[in-house]
Formats: C-alpha cells, structure tokens, sequence
C-alpha cells in the first residue's frame, strides 16, 4: 500500500513559549476517536482528531462550511490511499487547541475524519515538543523536555519514514513469533491491521479465527477492503496483549503495503514521543 502524506505548511508563531508543560484536553469518543476542540481563526469552533499517521491539518468538506474564517483560496492535486485527489487548501490560518495556540498554518480539505469531528491534525503541529498522550488524565501534554516519569516507561525505536511513525511489534500465532513494524495510526480506531504481503508471509487467513468482512474508507472516500479476526497475542514493548482484533487487506491496493496500529491497542498504553531522537515511551495503563 503506497501511502502518501501532505505537508504541512507552517511558520513560526507559537504560543505559549515560556511553560515548560501545556496541558490541551481531549475526549476519547466511542470510535476510539482522540477528539480535540479547537478554534480557528479566533472564532470559528470545530472538533478536530489527532492522527498520528498524518502531518497535515485538515478539515472535512462539512468542516469547512462550518468554518467561516477560512478562507481556501486554490485547489491542489494529492495522494491518499486509493489515488490521486483534488483538495482545497487555506495558507495563513490561527490553530488554537487549548491555551496553546500557532500562527500561519496551512488547512487542507478533504472527504473523511474520524467519527464526530471536522478534520484532523497530526503531531507534527508542535515542533520542537516532545509530545506526551495521556489517556489516563485525557490530555495531550506539551514538554520542553524529556519529563521524568519517562524513566519509569518502555523505551522503543521509533522510525520515521516520511512522516510515518513506526514501532516494531510483535504476533504470536500458533506459538510462533512474528515481528514486524507498524504505523502508529490514532486514526485507525481499531486494533492492528496487516499489510497483505506479511499476512501472506504468516498464512494469517488460515490461522486466526475471521470474524467479519468490510471496508476501510481513506480520507477522500477510496474504498479498500478488509477481513477482520483475532490476533492471539500481540506484543507492544514489553507488553504482551491477549485477543487483539486484527485485520488484514483483501488483494492488492497498492506498491507500498504497510500495517497498522490502531487506537484500540494504542489506548491501552500512555506515550510520549521525542520525535527529535526517534524514541517512543510507553506504559501499560492499568486494567
């Protein structure tokens, strides 16, 4: 699967500087949607969903109407999941979040965000901040540096390939261990998602139990579809996750294939990334 992200276009203008933590509550919705209220422009109110698999900030089509201090001014060719697509974009725009605040951002529109809200943003909002997603406190937290509680987490390689995070997990079917790199995708709401060519490698379709048939929509409506099942063990760190609702493509969608964290398993820990070290820390939440 060739997956493409959008840059974001952005320049200095950030506020507040001089807190050495800034805390912008969320809502973890029923689809496992990280939901952060935001106001555009000073004024114009949307609901928009972290995605850690996504640089750019954008709002749906019905995001924008509701928008009205966003003014798009071209249109531009992108690339997504299933194809090339046209969007709108907005240079020059003030994203609030919280008591946090940046200048000059440039919005994207697109078709599709997660349930109950107008668009999305991904991490790369917050330059020079090691970001830290609490679920326990449900707040993105906004560090200087490196907060101390990181010694007490699982420290794991994080590898950024354009744009794309990734860790290394692992499934373990039939006794059998089989490691292999996963986006981290807070946009996906459920819990892994297998690339074609590594569910092909593993023989997934004969050793996990298929529980149902469907489709993944992209952010502009391609389609591409997906078996689900259950994964019987998983292992994230050293954490090892029983039962994992897993899914993997049906036929190919594309050159570049890729597998996927989703929210349901990305839940169940606390992270902080330091996205200048290329290091993620995790802690199992308890229960």
């Amino acid at each position: 699967m060739r997956m493409f992200v959008v840059a974001l276009l952005i320049a200095p203008g950030i506020t507040p500087t001089d807190q050495a933590e800034v805390s912008i509550p969320f809502t973890l919705n029923k689809h496992n949607n990280i939901v952060v209220q935001a106001v555009l422009n000073k004024t114009d109110k949307v609901n928009l969903m972290l995605h850690t698999a996504a640089r750019e900030v954008t709002l749906t089509e019905e995001g924008a109407k509701k928008s009205k201090n966003v003014a798009f001014t071209k249109s531009t060719k992108v690339q997504s999941w299933g194809g090339e697509a046209d969007s709108r974009i907005s240079p020059g725009n003030r994203v609030q979040l919280g008591d946090w605040s940046r200048q000059n951002i440039t919005i994207w529109e697109n078709k599709n965000s997660g349930t109950d809200t107008d668009g999305k943003f991904g991490l790369d909002l917050f330059p020079d901040k090691i970001v830290e997603i609490d679920f326990d406190r449900s707040s993105l937290l906004l560090h200087q540096k490196l907060p101390e509680k990181a010694s007490q987490y699982k420290r794991m390689k994080l590898v950024n390939k354009d744009g794309q995070l990734l860790v290394e997990g692992s499934c373990v079917i039939d006794g059998k261990t089989y490691s292999h790199q996963f986006l981290l995708h807070t946009g996906y709401s459920g819990g892994i998602l297998l690339d074609d060519t590594f569910a092909a490698r593993v023989g997934v379709d004969g050793k996990i139990k298929i529980t149902d048939e469907s489709s993944l929509k992209d952010s502009f409506g391609h389609t591409i579809k997906i078996k689900k099942g259950i994964m019987p063990m998983f292992v994230l760190g050293s954490s090892r996750l029983k039962d994992v609702p897993a899914g993997f493509f049906a036929g190919a969608i594309g050159n570049q294939k890729i597998s996927v964290l989703g929210c349901e398993v990305i839940k169940q820990f606390n992270l902080i990334f330091d996205l200048a070290k290329h290091e993620l820390y995790l802690a199992r939440r308890a229960g």
